[in-house]
């Protein structure tokens, strides 16, 4: 009874016939027959995209590394050279011209490959306007989310293509200052003045001063006293300065005579002379210092003083009286004279009657 139960639940299947097997292969042959020519065309289609899209890519980025290559050999050629000490530095143009490459390169690829995916999705019969529109709503969200990573990619890559600055330069980016270490798309490496390493988001740098390129001013104050001869004060800087642009390596970092501008201020205990220089870039604080040791020197040598500087032998104060500096004699000191006896305090009755 059992038994009759479970096999009425449970039939077993109908059993397949080699006529029923015969057809279904019948069918799945002439189905493969039918589109074998069209899997054949997509499959040669897909491989021949990929193909082109890989040598395209390759031909693409070995141009632009034998472009920036030739680059980078065309400035050590000229590098030492009169017309090189006037170009940026061989290391500078080669990290300028390496993120440049970097940034080409990576924008070949995405666009060759990029391309030839949505060709390839294309080739599979597959709609693209869904992913595009999802493709777009996923970027406009990234763009959002990562605003600041995207300011600050951009900013380096103009900051690069401009040429403001480079490795070697002394910049003043507003939120930090010292000499450019490394020079990256996203942020700039400076050593600072005491040696500290500051990493500056490029997307923060709002205004940059270079205080590397062009030229730079030495601009030098001399103090003197008020009573000194100002034509001789002239001709003694005018002699230094000279002397200056004569020696080694100050008459390579000096790039025009030095001048005497004249009286910047005349004060009761001093006047002051500018004196100023147009110098190589950067090297503006060693010639000042050169320069003010020198004419100092020249100043002893000359006996012309300076502000704060020892007195002339003439110039010192005669003695005096020894008795200059004594207070005058007061009333108050003797108890026996009217001041005093009008100053002192009256006795109390008492005291009298005991007197």
């Amino acid at each position: 009874m059992l038994w009759s139960v479970l096999s009425a639940a449970d039939p077993s299947p109908a059993p397949v016939t080699l006529d029923d097997a015969a057809q279904q292969a019948n069918n799945a042959a002439s189905w493969v027959e039918q589109n074998w020519s069209t899997w054949l065309s997509v499959g040669l289609r897909i491989l021949l995209i990929v193909v082109i899209a890989a040598v395209l890519r390759t031909v693409v980025r070995r141009s632009l590394t034998r472009l920036i290559a030739r680059m980078n050999r065309s400035a050590q050629a000229v590098e030492g050279t009169a017309l090189g000490g006037l170009l940026v530095n061989a290391e500078r143009r080669r990290q300028r011209s390496e993120a440049i490459g970097s940034v080409l390169r990576s924008v070949a690829s995405f666009l060759i490959l990029g391309t030839a995916a949505l060709m390839v999705l294309g080739a599979l019969n597959i709609n693209l306007a869904p992913l595009l529109a999802s493709a777009g709503v996923a970027g406009v969200a990234l763009g959002f989310g990562a605003r600041n990573l995207v300011t600050d990619f951009l900013s380096g890559v103009f900051m690069i293509l401009e040429d403001q600055y480079g490795v070697g330069d002394s910049i003043d980016a507003g939120v930090a200052s010292g000499e450019v270490i490394e020079v990256g798309l996203r942020v700039t490496k400076l050593r600072g003045d005491g040696g500290e390493i500051w990493y500056v988001r490029n997307g923060e740098i709002k205004r940059i001063g270079n205080l590397s390129q062009g030229w730079a001013t030495a601009a030098v104050d001399v103090q003197v006293r008020p009573t000194e001869d100002l034509d001789r004060v002239r001709e003694v800087i005018v002699e230094t300065a000279a002397e200056l642009a004569k020696d080694e390596p100050w008459n390579e970092l000096l790039w025009g005579p030095v001048e005497v501008l004249g009286l910047d201020s005349v004060l009761l205990d001093s006047m002051v002379v500018r004196v100023s220089a147009k110098t190589m870039p950067g090297k503006a604080l060693g010639v000042e210092r050169e320069l003010r040791w020198r004419i100092k020197q020249a100043f002893d040598r000359a006996g012309i003083r300076i502000v704060g500087g020892p007195a002339a032998l003439g110039d010192e104060a005669a003695p005096g009286d020894a008795t200059a500096g004594m207070a005058a004699p007061s009333a108050l000191a003797s108890p026996t004279s009217p001041q005093s006896l009008a100053a002192s305090p009256i006795p109390s009755p008492a005291t009298n009657l005991n007197k």
